[in-house]
């Protein structure tokens, strides 16, 4: 059994971040009454099951005892502390030391804490699966339990996070690193308010993409900056010019803001239309699932075999219910057409001509498809999009990060 519960938290910690918490957490609660049942001490009770920390949730009373800049004559180079969950090979995590890396090169120095009630990844395996898209150099990682080495700054990357951050009682200029708007990962209740909440700290928000800055802004009344997204021109590029025959969906049924259930209905009515039109999938091995039309099951990918991928294809769906992926921008400088489900969420973010936006509904999503593989010329508007985006990098985005840095710390 202890086994057994084990593996459950492990992959509890994936599923929280894909979105799934509601299943994980009736997953352990259920094991937890297994083991009282099973056990001879009738005093076992049902653990609160959270990514963050119930003292740490109690003890941050942000709104009586509100969160105060202190001032402080902060000199570059800057020492900066990163409170996170353990590192996977996850976007959001290569998002963020996409950053720290360029800060490293500029000679700043950057600690890692990890903070997770549930992963026991050691700090081995941390460095290790950081290796894979990060060279930063002066780099340190630690388990955080209570205390971080004095800093010039400290972010929070994910909302359980904050809440060490808003109990430290560092003196550093305590900042918060938002990729999206988690709360919208739960159902209404505990976690979706203590995931709210964090917005309410007073921290500094720099945020990916301007929906989240507008939102924090306007509801929470949180002082925000925000960077563009960008595609790594060393990474994606076009080099197929000729007339495509297969189409991409993101296809990640581990994470419900990626609509997976919704893309599969589009796809099964797209595939009706153009049944000669190859459908590709990648994200996450989807062999266990009921896929009512041929595809290709390309499971999870490196970096490295997305460009040739996306370079086969003429359309990709991309759904995204809360803030918008990296994909679009991606697909785009490999002369693929996204098709994304329209809202603010997305076109505050990017409002690229060649992003085909259309209502968030089956039929809609695959009549867009059909649009974009009938279109006439099909090769040309290929070259073109690609052509949109050439000057679509991360530069801009990391110099700008580093520019509110500065002036925070100012």
């Amino acid at each position: 059994m202890e086994k057994v519960r084990r593996y459950a938290r492990k992959g509890f910690t994936v599923l929280r971040r894909e979105g799934v918490l509601s299943t994980a957490i009736k997953t352990l609660q259920k094991l937890e009454k297994n083991k009282r049942r099973h056990s001879s001490d009738a005093a076992v009770k049902i653990k609160f099951i959270s990514l963050v920390d119930r003292s740490d949730a109690m003890a941050a009373d942000w709104s009586g005892n509100p969160y105060v800049v202190q001032a402080k004559n902060h000199t570059a180079p800057y020492v900066i502390n990163w409170i996170m969950s353990p590192p996977s090979g996850g976007g959001g995590h290569q998002n963020i030391f996409r950053f720290i890396e360029y800060l490293d090169k500029l000679g700043h120095t950057n600690n890692i804490y990890l903070y997770s009630t549930t992963d026991d990844m050691t700090i081995a395996q941390a460095k290790e699966n950081v290796r894979a898209y990060c060279s930063a150099q002066n780099l340190t990682f630690r388990r955080y339990s209570g205390s971080m080495v004095a800093s010039d700054a400290v972010f929070a990357t994910g909302w359980e996070t904050a809440y060490p951050v808003f109990n430290d009682p560092t003196d550093a200029r305590k900042m918060y690193f938002v990729q999206d708007f988690e709360p919208y990962f739960y159902a209404m209740g505990t976690d979706y308010i203590l995931a709210e909440n964090t917005y309410k700290f007073g921290f500094h928000g720099i945020t990916a993409g301007n929906y989240l800055a507008q939102k924090l802004k306007r509801e929470y009344g949180m002082d925000c900056d925000h960077y563009e997204f960008g595609a790594e021109a060393g990474l994606y590029s076009l080099t197929n010019t000729d007339v495509r025959k297969e189409v991409f969906f993101y296809a990640r049924p581990v994470t419900e803001r990626r609509g997976f259930d919704l893309g599969i209905m589009a796809l099964e009515i797209f595939h009706k239309a153009k049944p000669d039109y190859t459908i590709n999938l990648a994200g996450w091995d989807v062999s266990d699932y009921d896929i009512p039309f041929p595809y290709v099951n390309h499971k999870a990918l490196k970096l490295d075999q997305l460009s040739n991928l996306y370079n086969n294809c003429a359309t990709a769906l991309v759904i995204s219910l809360t803030n918008m992926s990296l994909l679009p921008l991606e697909l785009l400088a490999c002369g693929t057409i996204p098709v994304v489900n329209d809202g603010e969420n997305n076109r505050l973010v990017s409002d690229n001509a060649y992003i085909a936006y259309t209502q968030a509904a089956p039929a809609a999503l695959a009549a867009k498809m059909v649009e974009v593989v009938e279109r006439k010329e099909s090769a040309a508007y290929a070259r073109a999009a690609a052509a949109s985006v050439e000057d679509a990098g991360w530069q801009a985005s990391l110099q700008k990060f580093e520019a509110v840095l500065i002036r925070e710390l100012s």
